[in-house]
């Protein structure tokens, strides 16, 4: 079973929707706080997690920004769920490492989809990973020993800085902060790289660098010392 972590300062509505979740066959855990929910999240870290913005404390923005700077929850589905339904507030969730944002108040119905796809999202990242793992572990040529180099990137210089941070795991937030740019900055590179790469998505984007041999050392992969 998969487990939901929800993080709300409402009783009321954490008490509901863990109840809606657990009817359909979800775990779930509930905090009311962000720095209850990180606590909670290195001792026992959910399959995703359903964030209120609007909170005492530590808020839904900084819990997120927390979480997506520590290895283990770079990964892990997130999705806000708020009643700051502002333009800006939603560009502010995705671009600190948000995957959806939903405007309360909302139809449970549209939230289990929107988990539901996020986890499906998530287990196939997972499996592409573990193929390629695989895939070279098969065909040690592969790692770049004997093996040709790649073809150059057909991109701007600041266009495959991007790239490099982004086939890293990095979020937007994070890539502008390296690179000093701002995170809409970042997203306007990656979706020219992704438009003349002809991809879709971050994932896509990944397994194409993987497959083509476009691989930092591994010195520079974050969190291997």
């Amino acid at each position: 079973m998969k487990k939901v972590l929800v993080v709300d300062d409402d009783a009321t509505l954490r008490m509901a929707l863990t109840r809606y979740l657990e009817k359909r066959g979800y775990l779930t855990q509930d905090v009311a706080s962000g720095i209850e929910a990180l606590q909670l999240f290195e001792q026992d870290p959910p399959d995703l997690v359903v964030s209120d913005v609007m909170m005492p404390e530590m808020d839904g923005f900084e819990f997120c920004r927390r979480l997506r700077s520590i290895r283990s929850g770079q990964l892990v589905p997130f999705i806000f769920l708020s009643s700051k339904g502002e333009v800006e507030a939603r560009i502010q969730g995705h671009s600190i490492g948000a995957d959806d944002y939903l405007i309360k108040p909302f139809e449970p119905r549209e939230l289990l989809a929107k988990i539901e796809s996020q986890l499906e999202r998530s287990r196939r990242i997972h499996s592409e990973i573990v193929l390629l793992m695989q895939r070279e572990t098969a065909n040690p040529s592969s790692n770049g020993h004997g093996a040709a180099p790649p073809s150059p990137l057909p991109l701007t210089p600041a266009e495959e800085k991007v790239f490099w941070e982004v086939i890293q795991g990095f979020t937007n937030k994070q890539i502008g902060d390296r690179l000093f740019v701002s995170p809409r900055t970042v997203q306007t590179h990656l979706s020219n790289i992704l438009s003349k790469l002809q991809l879709e998505n971050r994932s896509q984007l990944v397994r194409f660098a993987f497959e083509r041999g476009y691989k930092l050392p591994i010195e520079s992969v974050p969190g291997e010392d």
